[in-house]
């Protein structure tokens, strides 16, 4: 004789909560945001994010205990809530995985993304190509050129896992690649590796994919741990 066990479950709301809108919101303003451009701490005020939120601050604090949980924040006791950065040696680290992991992308790409979306990839580039287009004199707009390189290469993996495990590392990749693209002629250097890498990819070669962006990534680390002394 069996014996059926009963979940405990509850209802599930037809609609998002305030509390869930308002993590949304947060975790997309707290990813978009340049967390390195200052050496000040970040504060989160609940009473200011309720007001620009325009909800009330119970689900502003149960929307903070979930990227708590999550790493994003960290909660001082009579201080309040504060982004999370991490330190130079951290950086490094998560630079390390993040080349395995988009590397791994890069491979999936080749045997799963179309010729279309891998050409996508290379119009992301098109003004900053050939003489007088020097990525370094334009370079916000490189800058954002580059951190949708990286979205897409993650994003035509196909797969989810990949995309969810990198996302909580994406607000620190985005930060540090644009504090680092204007130094040490990074740009310049940085447009010729990705076309290679998309050359690659059209050619569906993954072993050089492969390499190409794993190696792309690690001359980040490199720059970071011999060049940024503003994260220590």
């Amino acid at each position: 004789m069996t014996t059926a066990l009963k979940l405990a479950v509850r209802p599930i709301e037809a609609e998002p909560s305030f509390r869930d809108r308002a993590y949304a919101a947060l975790k997309q303003a707290i990813t978009t945001m340049d967390i390195y451009a200052t050496r000040e701490p970040i504060r989160l005020d609940e009473r200011q994010l309720s007001q620009d939120l325009g909800i009330s601050r119970t689900p502003i604090r149960e929307a903070l205990n979930r990227l708590e949980q999550e790493g994003f924040i960290r909660s001082i006791p009579r201080k309040g809530s504060f982004i999370v950065r991490k330190t130079k040696q951290e950086i490094i680290e998560i630079i390390g995985v993040w080349a395995a992991l988009e590397s791994m992308a890069a491979r999936l790409i080749t045997q799963h993304a179309t010729d279309e979306e891998i050409r996508e990839l290379r119009r992301l580039f098109v003004e900053f190509e050939g003489p007088g287009h020097d990525p370094s004199l334009h370079i916000d707009e490189y800058s954002e050129a580059n951190i949708r390189f990286h979205q897409a290469i993650v994003n035509l993996s196909r797969n989810r896992l990949l995309i969810e495990t990198m996302e909580n590392l994406f607000i620190h990749m985005r930060s540090i690649r644009r504090q680092t693209i204007s130094e040490s002629d990074r740009a310049t250097r940085s447009i010729k590796d990705h076309l290679k890498i998309i050359e690659a990819l059209e050619r569906r070669d993954t072993e050089r994919a492969e390499r190409l962006v794993r190696q792309h990534s690690l001359d980040l680390a490199t720059h970071v741990e011999k060049n940024v002394d503003y994260l220590d």
